[in-house]
């Protein structure tokens, strides 16, 4: 990619650097959403067997994002992820896209989300769908200005999460 931003898949070996960025990356932005500060879904989440379980997933595609050779944040990709009330759209599922706090707001994210409906193009699906959290207003401007609409919404069953926090916007991008 161009701007000195690289975006790399994942191997198994280097689940000690995805762990890293998952943890630095999640900790600049969303500990005040958690009851005990994030610890809770931090381990749940980002632990070294979780995440190796996880990069084992034929269906999971997990990648860093560089800048200047410096990792930035991480991506998660779930291939074949039909929306439930599109259960007969090729759809990819934009799971996770995290960056640090110093790398928000410099063009990165939209690198990002260009390189994901490439790679939806390449793998000839007709949609890319996420979850953004009904609070984040920065996080629905942006998603908007790429090219999503909100289709729908979801509520996340997490006790230890803030309730004001639960509320999920689905928004997504048909690519035909």
């Amino acid at each position: 990619m161009d701007n000195g931003i690289q975006i790399t898949p994942v191997s198994v070996w280097q689940v000690g650097q995805l762990r890293s960025v998952a943890l630095r990356a999640y900790a600049d932005h969303y500990l005040n959403l958690w009851h005990d500060g994030g610890e809770w879904y931090m381990q749940e989440s980002f632990s070294t067997e979780q995440l190796a379980t996880e990069l084992q997933d034929l269906n999971a595609r997990f990648y860093l994002i560089f800048e200047k050779q410096v990792a930035v944040g991480f991506l998660k990709l779930n291939i074949d992820a039909p929306l439930q009330d599109m259960a007969s759209v090729d759809a990819l599922e934009l799971e996770r896209i995290y960056l640090t706090k110093a790398a928000s707001g410099r063009g990165i994210g939209s690198a990002v989300v260009a390189f994901v409906f490439e790679t939806a193009a390449k793998l000839h699906k007709k949609a890319v769908w996420l979850k953004v959290m009904d609070s984040s207003t920065k996080a629905i401007a942006f998603y908007t200005q790429q090219g999503f609409c909100m289709c729908g919404t979801h509520l996340l069953k997490m006790e230890k999460m803030k309730a004001q926090f639960r509320g999920m916007f689905v928004m997504k991008k048909d690519l035909t």
